[in-house]
Formats: structure tokens, sequence, C-alpha cells
């Protein structure tokens, strides 16, 4: 019995350590520069985008479509990023509670 009971502590502990993990990745960020750095992206580690920067010299109505497929191409970048960055930190918790590496996670 008290081997369940060690179980269920350390499974509250994960959670809490995983909750904090979460929180500390919606603070983090990371940046990816596309377009030859005219296309700025900060991403949170929660894979959500705090901004989006655009050189002025890329704004031109017949441009439209360059335009997107650079805020794109740096979206998805700043994104892969931020994964990155969240996968790092998950490898991390599971180290310190004594967890083997799954790689994925």
């Amino acid at each position: 019995m008290t081997n369940m009971f060690k179980m269920m502590k350390d499974a509250v502990l994960a959670q809490r350590n995983l909750k904090k993990l979460q929180d500390e990745l919606k603070r983090k960020t990371v940046e990816h520069a596309g377009a030859n750095g005219k296309v700025n992206v900060i991403a949170r580690g929660d894979a959500s985008i705090a901004s989006i920067k655009i050189d002025p010299s890329l704004i031109d109505p017949r441009r439209a479509d360059e335009i997107g497929s650079k805020v794109t191409e740096a979206v998805n970048g700043a994104l892969d990023e931020a994964k990155k960055m969240s996968a790092s930190h998950m490898q991390s918790l599971m180290a310190d509670m004594g967890l083997p590496n799954i790689p994925g996670l």
C-alpha cells in the first residue's frame, strides 16, 4: 500500500511540475527572422505568436502574395523554434523527475 501512496504523491508532483513548466513556457519567447531579416516573428513557448514585424520595404500592394508567403515562412520558423524550446524544457523536467528520455516528447 505504501507504494500506491508514493505513486499517487509522485503523480501529483509531476502534475504540479508540468503546470509550472507550461506557465513558464507561456512567458518565454523565441524570435525567428525570415525573408533575410525583413520579417521577424516572436513566438511564445506555448506555440502562440507574440508579435510579427514586417520591414516597410516589403509593404507594396503589388507584392501581397510574396508578403504572405514570407510571413508564413517566418511564423512557421518561429513556431518550430518554440517547439524545440518546449521539448528541451520538457526533457529537463523529465530528467529532474528521474524519468527516461522519450523521443518526441
